[in-house]
């Protein structure tokens, strides 16, 4: 476990690594499932704008939860003064490196996956349908994507790993670690690990059912409601406080998309596929 990598005076998180890295892994399953599906759009662009949707709304979920914490927060950073300015970003990018739910980044990114749909017109459809279109597109992307990022959890220590534990693959978080086990010295589960395995096996699926024209919408329906059960399960394992009828606030989010994703499914699930189109082959330079 390793929060920061020191180079010099200077530190670098590894959370802001890894999350980056997830960006990367999302951004080449994209631009593959474009390639494939004859759909003309840019993929870094989409992964660029969803991820930092997904950051912003992810920190304001978890940070609206509990308003008084907030407000004592952004008091603390602007204790410098307004002739500090340097002081009061450094202690802004201090206080936005932790605490992000994984709900609010999902409302945010689907969100923003939609817009970029509205715009990108993917197989030349057109409003919800377009909308539509471009989250069955990134569904594998955004598995991936998703399990990459949680080992960021992991390495910074943020209190997303599991329960005390003697398996023998249970680990011990560094004396540094953002949010320290009880005991310190505990091994814990790597809960973090079980998701990064259950998303590369949801986005292999995602990605072979991908392969053949489904029904608009069918496959977000399918990434909603898998990957619910998936949070939904490891939630048993991790140290989440357990505040809705002996759920955590996770596990009735998780819920709530299983409910949802099913739905879709069934709603959809008589919707025409899209229209796979073939992408224009640029001329060979003379």
């Amino acid at each position: 476990m390793y929060p920061y990598i020191h180079i010099g005076s200077f530190q670098l998180g590894t959370f802001g690594l890894l999350l980056w890295l997830a960006a990367v892994c999302g951004t080449i399953v994209l631009h593959r499932n474009f390639v494939r599906n004859g759909v003309d759009a840019d993929a870094l662009n989409v992964v660029a704008l969803v991820t930092l949707s997904g950051i912003i709304g992810a920190k304001l979920w978890h940070e609206l939860q509990n308003p008084a914490e907030l407000a004592a927060a952004w008091h603390q950073i602007f204790v410098p003064g307004w002739h500090h300015p340097l002081d009061i970003l450094l202690d802004f990018l201090h206080w936005f490196q932790t605490g992000f739910a994984w709900f609010g980044g999902l409302l945010a990114g689907v969100a923003m996956l939609m817009f970029q749909g509205h715009l990108a017109r993917p197989n030349g459809l057109k409003g919800h349908y377009a909308a539509m279109r471009m989250l069955d597109l990134a569904a594998p992307a955004t598995a991936i994507g998703y399990g990459v990022g949680r080992i960021g959890c992991l390495l910074s220590g943020d209190g997303d790993y599991g329960i005390n534990t003697t398996l023998p693959w249970g680990v011990h978080m560094a004396k540094d670690a953002l949010v320290r086990p009880n005991p310190p010295n505990a091994l814990v589960q790597p809960t973090p690990i079980y998701e990064l395995l259950f998303a590369l096996a949801l986005g292999w699926w995602l990605w072979k059912r991908g392969s053949r024209p489904r029904p608009l919408g069918f496959i977000t329906g399918e990434y909603l409601m898998i990957s619910g059960i998936g949070r939904f399960l490891v939630e048993f394992v991790r140290i989440n406080p357990r505040v809705y009828w002996g759920m955590s606030n996770a596990q009735v989010a998780a819920l709530g998309s299983v409910i949802f994703g099913a739905g879709m499914m069934f709603v959809t699930r008589n919707n025409q596929p899209a229209p796979v189109t073939e992408l224009p082959v640029e001329p060979a330079p003379a």
